[in-house]
């Protein structure tokens, strides 16, 4: 059997089940895993997904095998398989896999792999090795054909208090007010996890769609999506909530309601918590990816930071905050990044930190974002299906070529009064489409038809 190739991203793994993933696959990328980057210590977590359970029990019974020792961490979000490896370093844990297909649909599921220290295992870190290696059938025949000298031992750790204390120290929530919060776990992984940092914090929680459901009766969640969002906003308004806070399937991404149940634009929460990271560690490098910059610049120099542009995605981005030491990277698409959490992603932090700043300053969200909304409004995300992809970004930078380009990721395009970014998406089939002005929705509209209208065409 050879591995589908279509199911290996820039930097994960993700295939529709069975014939681009299964538990067969998912053995075979792990024992690739395993034997490219040296692990003999490993933590294995799952989301909710139907397929999930099968898919650990079968990649933890060929680890053990290999005499590779497991630490199984049970139903969780991505973060507390970040937080296992980064924090059981010294005890020797060397690598980690999430069974998760994040906000995919019910039918998808996938990986996400880190090494020790949770650094991430990438395109451009051996990701492409290791899918040639599963792909290889000789190689797999020979090494599920050896059995290890000394078996591998699992541990069930489904003990979450370590992370949950590390939320807790990373954030001083001695500071927090009370407050009303619609929390929306859109039957992903997130729920258990609220529950438990429910009793240190002075919050009534409104809960939606609380508990993990591989079956999605309310629909995939994907807070990104605009269809998914009056749920949560409804409720906001209903129960006269100070914030609406929802997640992906995983929780690796957290997504803000203001008290009237407007939807925040992740690009505005960026600029929010990189100032709150300044105010912690004064003059600090800040990463941003570049298909929306000119607010988080803008709001980093303010505070006295350095604003650095980074490639979008979670493996680019982690890569670049340490080596450069940055306390903070986020991106729009509402993944954040934290020195304090081994440089990884954290869905749970975000809300804690927002509702720390309202706390302290006692202003709603709205008034944190009103007056940086209006001085950059946004088209929000735009995706479009185009036969060729490679072909309509030139075409469109070519029609632009008398604009300030940049090619981090994909092409930007800067003018003195707006500024667009289009990239070919890492996860998906689409052209993406991000557009910018300086406080001018007039601009803002015709330049995001305009520019529709060429790639769609």
């Amino acid at each position: 059997m050879s591995i589908p190739f279509s199911c290996f991203t820039a930097y994960d793994v993700r295939g529709k089940i069975p014939d681009e993933f299964d538990e067969h696959i998912a053995l075979r990328i792990a024992l690739a895993f395993a034997r490219f980057c040296d692990v003999h210590t490993m933590v294995v977590g799952r989301d909710m997904r139907l397929t999930s359970p099968i898919i650990a029990e079968t990649i933890i019974a060929g680890l053990l095998v290999q005499g590779v020792d497991v630490i199984d961490i049970g139903l969780c979000g991505t973060e507390e398989v970040y937080h296992a490896v980064f924090s059981g370093a010294a005890a020797g844990v060397e690598g980690g896999i999430m069974i998760t297909a994040s906000h995919n649909p019910a039918e998808y599921n996938g990986m996400k792999i880190v090494q020790r220290e949770a650094r991430p295992v990438s395109s451009d870190s051996g990701l492409v090795e290791i899918a040639r290696m599963a792909g290889d059938a000789g190689w797999v025949q020979s090494v599920m054909g050896h059995v290890a000298p000394r078996r591998g031992t699992c541990t069930q750790a489904a003990d979450k208090k370590a992370y949950i204390d590390h939320l807790l120290a990373t954030v001083d929530c001695r500071v927090m007010r009370p407050m009303k919060l619609v929390v929306n776990a859109g039957n992903g992984c997130a729920g258990p996890i609220v529950d438990q940092l429910a009793p240190h914090l002075p919050f009534e929680f409104i809960r939606l769609h609380h508990e993990p459901d591989g079956h999605f009766p309310n629909g995939v969640p994907n807070p990104l999506l605009p269809e998914k969002r009056e749920t949560t906003a409804r409720a906001v308004r209903e129960h006269g909530a100070d914030l609406g806070i929802a997640w992906d399937g995983d929780f690796d991404r957290c997504f803000l309601y203001d008290e009237t149940g407007r939807f925040i634009e992740g690009y505005y929460i960026v600029g929010l918590l990189a100032t709150a990271m300044l105010r912690q560690y004064p003059g600090a490098t800040i990463l941003h990816d570049p298909r929306l910059v000119w607010n988080t610049r803008e709001m980093v120099v303010s505070a006295g930071g350095k604003p650095v542009l980074t490639r979008t995605g979670h493996a680019f981005i982690k890569e670049n905050m340490r080596a450069l030491d940055a306390v903070y990277g986020g991106e729009m698409s509402a993944h954040h990044y934290f020195r304090d959490f081994g440089y990884c992603d954290s869905g749970m932090l975000p809300w804690l930190l927002v509702c720390r700043l309202m706390s302290l300053s006692g202003a709603k969200l709205s008034t944190l974002c009103d007056e940086r909304m209006a001085a950059y409004p946004v088209s929000g995300e735009i995706n479009s299906k185009v036969r060729d992809p490679d072909a309509v970004i030139a075409e469109i930078e070519r029609l632009y070529a008398n604009g300030a380009r940049d090619t981090t990721d994909g092409i930007s395009i800067e003018y003195p009064d707006y500024r667009f970014n289009l990239r070919k998406s890492n996860t998906e089939p689409v052209l993406r489409l991000n557009v910018e002005t300086r406080g001018d929705q007039v601009l803002l509209q015709r330049k995001t038809d305009e520019l529709l209208q060429l790639i769609r065409s």
